[in-house]
């Protein structure tokens, strides 16, 4: 439902899509009728093609087989696949990703979860990949060393959507902020207060510069250009979350923006600045209408 959503985009961006399943012709036709999908849906009926392209999911096999009383194969079960209990209708699914193809069929880039119910949206593969996603509203800030906006990669998400929050960072004239590696320095870091249910991935860095501070000789890892700090999250699609996020309308995500900056001849004192990321959350019912982006 959200890449239906996202078809005009894509195609404004010369991209095509297509998504493969393991279900019938039928199923998938009686799907696409009732959500209107417009894009096509490629049934692999018996999975031969995700079996080659080595993206079964074994979890549900294994589940399915002698050892699916075992502890461990129904915790794998419960991560992988969402389900307390194997059937046989699971069985040929894939893990859930995305790949990008030229237009001589060549996998240019791919992007892949672990848990079934996971999805990266468009947005955020746009973002991943340098293309620029859709417009959110942003928060702007500007401190006596930098100016921001923070705002997610989607104005709306629903469980299991995985998304981004973005820091765009605008260091000032002759200003410098420490990257990864520099030492005896606060590196600039985004720390986020998750709430219950949304889960946290690494934060991504971009590539940084030396600078070389003259009156010490010393040579550090800094960014004295514009960058920008992206950290996934994704609201968890289990029953407890579920549960949990019933009925709740917005998902309101705190973190805080860390850093130490410098000019050629000042250091200033570590400052710590609170951020605010809002996104709409829709339900997780099949045909839903999205709600409008913030």
């Amino acid at each position: 439902m959200e890449l239906q959503g996202q078809v005009a985009e894509l195609q404004t961006r010369g991209l095509g899509l297509a998504v493969i399943s393991y279900d019938s012709r039928e199923i998938l036709a009686d799907f696409a009728k009732r959500q209107r999908i417009t894009y096509p849906l490629l049934s692999d009926q018996g999975s031969a093609t995700i079996r080659r392209y080595g993206i079964l999911n074994t979890v549900i096999e294994e589940a399915l087989g002698p050892n699916g009383k075992d502890p461990a194969v129904l915790a794998d079960l419960a991560r992988y696949v969402t389900v307390t209990q194997a059937a046989e209708r699971f069985r040929g699914m894939a893990f859930p990703g995305t790949f990008m193809l030229d237009r001589q069929g060549r996998v240019t880039s791919r992007f892949f979860e672990d848990y079934y119910w996971e999805r990266n949206t468009v947005s955020n593969i746009m973002l991943r990949l340098g293309a620029g996603g859709a417009q959110v509203q942003a928060t702007q800030a500007s401190t006596q060393h930098l100016d921001l906006r923070a705002y997610p990669s989607d104005g709306s998400a629903a469980l299991g959507t995985r998304f981004s929050l973005i820091v765009d960072i605008t260091p000032k004239r002759n200003m410098h902020v420490y990257a990864p590696g520099a030492n005896n320095y606060r590196v600039v870091t985004l720390n986020v207060a998750a709430p219950p249910h949304v889960r946290t991935m690494p934060m991504r860095y971009p590539a940084s510069e030396i600078y070389h501070f003259v009156p010490l000789n010393e040579r550090v890892p800094v960014y004295q250009k514009p960058f920008t700090l992206m950290m996934e999250v994704v609201p968890e699609a289990t029953a407890e979350a579920r549960k949990a996020l019933a009925g709740q309308g917005e998902l309101v995500i705190t973190g805080m923006l860390e850093y130490q900056a410098c000019d050629d001849t000042i250091c200033y004192n570590p400052v710590s600045l609170p951020l605010t990321w809002k996104v709409a959350l829709t339900p997780n019912v099949p045909g839903a209408a999205p709600a409008a982006p913030r």
